[in-house]
């Protein structure tokens, strides 16, 4: 039957205007056609590693019965062990700050542009996927209307909770029923877009429809092309789990975390000259670039590090690849953390002149560590950075800092921060790339220089972000929470160029717009 419908390369974008478009997600604007890493993802999440394991074993049964029974069958058996029993509000926190990087990274180039298009007045995307799961992405990062299974919900204990049961899988001619619903009989969707035959239905009553031929190796559509781009996200596995994935970071596991115990106590037993070298030891990959500055003398002030934030471990980091200790300030310091933090580490009050005093008496005994960005970011971009360092000294020091994690991310915001350096240094082979950059000239800073702290803050961050490669954005650490904690609409809550922006450099770009 797929020859009734044209391959999407056929599609003419010249022939005539279409403003309409419906499609189907998985296997047609998606790269892949399976759903199952993103039912993975909300099952270890939202639930544990135990209901992610329990929906691992149960792949070859999910895929006997899509391949023997019914795709419907698949699906529902696929959302009971997923969802049954869990909170809806974990479940949306996730759909919201887990699963769009994932969706956004294999989003078809072809088809994407297609549905982009075709799609001027109206974009549907139509699909056997939950609801709570896809609606955030689709809304924000595709720009389209949204059909798709809904779940059942029950109350108890003042909260709501999913019972795993579906009320209808939204698979074949019920496709073409919401279509139907969704557009005035005399207005269907001008083109449809499907990849397998439950798609037909649909796509028969559209007024062109195209095929989407398997290919999980198509080229995928830049971040950029999005409507929207995942600054902040969240979850702790760095790759999409595919089932050979999964397998492999739950397996991995157990042998992670004994391996980062070893490393965390071999390497925090050694003298800190030494523990570059022992890191290579240990399978961590420590690059330093640039010249470091020297030890203060005694009875002379230390220098102000001034760095990106990628994981809590940067100041240790730092501390590592200069040989010697250094002191760091932070919002909060975690027990467990410092029990096992070869630096000293000093919380913050969030009080600026209590503050600016505490990071003064720091200098006077040696080098202290500042993240001025407040909080950290996956992806190659740098928040606006508080300018608060910048009165404190003229002996500024910029450090770029990047982390390579290829299995678990050392950050979370909404997990067990405590963990965080663990799940680092659990990655097989973790690595940071640390570049000092030679420290600010007098007319740069604020006491010789006479320039501003905002200047002297901008600056900083413009030299770190071009050593990088990363972009600066107008986003602060209020930004990150308020994305993750589902607040719609601009920027952080509030219109980009409301009163606050005025901080910001003036060659900073600012980021898309994050919902």
């Amino acid at each position: 039957m797929a020859a009734r419908f044209p391959p999407v390369s056929s599609y003419d974008a010249s022939a005539r205007v279409r403003r309409t478009a419906a499609a189907d997600l998985d296997g047609t604007l998606l790269a892949s056609s399976s759903a199952f890493p993103y039912y993975f993802l909300v099952a270890l999440e939202a639930g544990s590693c135990a209901r992610a394991l329990l929906l691992l074993l149960a792949a070859p049964l999910l895929l006997a019965l899509y391949t023997l029974v019914s795709e419907a069958a698949a699906i529902a058996l696929l959302a009971f062990v997923t969802f049954a029993g869990l909170r809806v509000r974990d479940v949306e926190a996730v759909a919201r700050g887990v699963l769009p990087r994932h969706y956004a990274a294999g989003v078809r180039a072809d088809t994407w542009a297609v549905f982009r298009d075709c799609g001027a007045a109206r974009r549907v995307v139509v699909t056997a996927s939950p609801a709570v799961m896809v609606a955030d992405f689709v809304r924000e990062f595709l720009g389209a209307e949204l059909a798709a299974t809904e779940l059942e919900t029950c109350r108890a204990l003042g909260d709501a909770w999913f019972t795993g049961r579906i009320k209808a899988v939204l698979v074949g001619e019920r496709k073409a029923e919401v279509v139907r619903r969704l557009f005035a009989a005399g207005d269907l969707p001008d083109v449809g877009l499907g990849d397998r035959e439950s798609d037909h239905d649909f796509m028969a009553i559209c007024k062109e429809a195209y095929m989407v031929p398997p290919d999980r190796r198509a080229p995928r559509a830049a971040a950029d092309a999005l409507l929207s781009r995942a600054v902040f996200h969240d979850g702790r596995l760095v790759r999409r789990p595919d089932p050979a994935h999964a397998l492999f970071a739950l397996a991995y596991l157990p042998l992670g975390f004994l391996l980062a115990l070893f490393r965390v106590l071999f390497n925090l037993a050694m003298p800190a000259r030494l523990v570059r070298h022992t890191y290579r030891l240990t399978g961590i990959r420590l690059r330093v670039r640039g010249t470091p500055p020297p030890a203060p003398a005694p009875g002379a002030p230390g220098s102000l590090l001034v760095c990106n934030h990628r994981t809590a471990l940067d100041p240790i980091i730092v501390s590592v690849a200069l040989g010697r200790p250094v002191a760091c300030v932070t919002y909060s310091v975690s027990r467990l953390s410092t029990a096992v933090s070869p630096v000293r580490a000093v919380a913050l009050s969030r009080d600026r002149a209590a503050d600016a005093a505490r990071i003064a008496a720091l200098l006077a005994e040696g080098d202290v560590v500042v993240c001025p960005e407040g909080t950290t970011c996956r992806e190659p971009c740098l928040l606006r950075f508080s300018a608060l360092f910048a009165e404190l000294t003229d002996r500024i020091v910029p450090v770029a800092l990047d982390a390579r994690q290829g299995t678990y991310y050392g950050s979370t915001a909404r997990g067990w921060k405590w963990l965080d350096p663990y799940f680092f240094y659990m990655n097989p082979r973790p690595g940071y790339d640390v570049t000092f950059l030679p420290p600010l000239r007098p007319e740069e800073t604020c006491g010789a220089g006479g320039r501003s702290a905002v200047d002297v803050a901008n600056h900083v961050q413009t030299l770190i972000a071009k050593e990088l490669g990363f972009r600066c954005t107008k986003l602060t650490r209020k930004d990150k929470y308020m994305k993750l904690a589902g607040n719609d609409g601009t920027v952080g809550g509030r219109p980009e160029n409301e009163k606050g922006a005025a901080d910001d450099s003036a060659a900073t770009a600012t980021t898309k717009k994050l919902v």
